[in-house]
């Protein structure tokens, strides 16, 4: 569906120096699934969103969608895209500007009106429909920008940093309208530097850093995985003293909590198997970095020094 081949980007900063955003960068989207995209400040995720969005065109290479340059793409048959800064007019009310978008989107005139409702319901809005934009709190400004990236349609759904302000409520909430926007003939991309939601919402995801592509992480497939050694925390309800006598290494953080380094899982179990023998209450053991965490932070160490 969405396809970038050996795309390269270059700018001319405003002393002339040229500043590199993007490097040889080789990716394909598939249909019907939810691509998150993940990567330090700085290292060119907005310098790929406009260039799928045709906001900007690459110094280099190709973008694709459907076989169509990403400007005739949307300008043919539209894009659903959520910004990370939000910026409608203030003095716009929430229905008000949403039926605008939906205009602007290309929502038929009998069709218009229902989109509107139908978003207003689904981001939980219908207290908010009268007031104007600058009295809408963060969290709910945030789900007026969703709503008006669900008013179409689209095939193509482009999500930049798109749970920044909700409550954990909405972060929820957000989860299932996701699961809701799938389906086999739509591409979902996510941006967003909460890798714990991307891991529980992405299929896939892209890890990028110094312009280039890190790595690609199967979620599902590594949502089990964890690198050996990778470090553990071990929380003892009772008997917390014989901690330290079956794992000298580790590091007590208080509270009964401990963390473990460089230990490898086989002797993590052997040594928790000892102290339940032992007496020994344990509550919970769980990695101190999901699979995604710990892959993202291996494909950051690796692309230091890059340029």
């Amino acid at each position: 569906m969405i396809s970038f081949s050996k795309v390269s980007k270059s700018y001319r900063g405003w002393r002339g120096r040229e500043v590199v955003a993007l490097t040889d960068f080789t990716l394909e989207l598939r249909d019907g699934e939810v691509f998150g995209l993940a990567g330090p400040n700085g290292a060119g995720k907005s310098t790929l969103i406009s260039l799928l969005l045709g906001f900007l065109g690459p110094t280099q290479g190709d973008v694709r969608i459907d076989g169509l340059e990403p400007r005739r793409y949307v300008e043919s048959k539209g894009v659903s895209y959520l910004s990370e800064l939000i910026n409608i007019p203030a003095s716009w009310r929430v229905v008000s500007a949403l039926r605008r978008y939906a205009l602007l989107a290309g929502v038929s005139s009998d069709a218009l009106e229902a989109r509107v409702e139908a978003a207003i319901s689904q981001l939980g809005l219908e207290e908010h429909r009268t007031k104007r934009v600058r009295q809408l709190s963060k969290g709910n400004l945030q789900r007026l920008g969703l709503a008006q990236a669900m008013l179409t349609d689209a095939r193509v759904v482009v999500l930049d940093e798109p749970t920044h302000g909700l409550d954990p409520v909405w972060t929820q909430r957000f989860r299932d309208i996701v699961n809701e926007m799938r389906r086999p003939d739509r591409t979902i991309l996510i941006a967003s530097h909460n890798l714990d939601e991307l891991a529980r919402l992405a299929d896939r995801v892209g890890i990028i850093d110094h312009g280039q592509l890190q790595r690609i992480v199967d979620v599902r497939a590594n949502e089990q995985s964890v690198t050996e050694g990778a470090p553990y925390r071990i929380v003892v309800a009772r008997g917390e003293e014989r901690v330290l006598a079956r794992f000298p290494m580790a590091r007590g953080i208080g509270r009964g909590e401990f963390e473990l380094s460089g230990v490898s899982l086989e002797a993590i179990n052997l040594g928790i198997a000892a102290l339940i023998e032992s007496g020994t209450l344990i509550s919970a053991v769980y990695p101190v970095h999901s699979a995604l965490e710990q892959q993202f932070r291996e494909a950051v160490d690796s692309g230091k020094g890059e340029p």
